[in-house]
């Protein structure tokens, strides 16, 4: 059982394996460490996996993620970008796109609305719509997912998409994917606010717990 979030130690970090507590994966789990050091020796999994360490520390504290994934794309050979995007967040996603385009990729954009489909296709009643008594498209991000391998993209990017909703991209698309951003309606699309400012919102956090 890995209860990394709670360790306090991270052996990991400083590579003091001794001082790894009993819990730790590293202690108990050798086979995934084997297991996960031959999937690096894959062509395609290394160039994801060394990319990334060199992006990391080329942009370290100097470049916004948005510049990131630039870098990161340029680097490993992605020409061709996919944003699956939340039609809220359509305003941020033609300026996204703009700029992806000036940096010399070629891009496929899809909207979370596309299709059209209604809501009771996958059994929403009038009651749980945002605007009942309405026509509501429901979020549609298995036809992102696959409108984007049609276009054979390279490396897919999420912009806004809602819980689950990114999940369920994530899962069909054949292509690598990242986050620009995620969905936060309150937060400014910042949910590490809640975090930041748990002193702040501990009362309504404290509504979830479970009894």
């Amino acid at each position: 059982m890995s209860k990394c979030g709670e360790c306090g130690i991270y052996a990991c970090r400083s590579g003091q394996m001794e001082k790894a507590p009993e819990h730790c994966p590293m202690r108990q789990d050798a086979e995934v460490y084997k297991e996960a050091e031959e999937e690096y020796r894959k062509p395609e999994i290394a160039n994801l996996a060394l990319n990334s360490a060199i992006t990391e520390s080329a942009g370290y504290r100097v470049w916004t993620r948005l510049e990131e994934i630039i870098f990161f794309s340029r680097k490993a050979g992605f020409n061709k970008l996919g944003v699956a995007f939340c039609i809220g967040l359509r305003k941020e996603a033609a300026e996204f796109v703009r700029i992806l385009k000036q940096a010399g990729f070629e891009v496929e954009s899809v909207a979370c609305k596309n299709g059209s489909m209604p809501k009771e296709l996958i059994g929403v009643t009038e009651e749980q719509k945002l605007s009942p008594g309405q026509f509501e498209p429901m979020c549609n991000p298995v036809a992102q997912a696959r409108l984007l391998n049609r276009a054979k993209t390279d490396f897919n990017i999420l912009l806004g998409l809602c819980v689950g909703h990114d999940s369920m991209f994530i899962k069909f698309s054949e292509a690598p994917v990242t986050v620009l951003a995620v969905k936060d309606r309150v937060l400014a699309h910042n949910p590490l606010g809640a975090i930041y400012a748990s002193h702040y919102y501990a009362a309504k956090l404290n509504t979830w717990k479970k009894e």
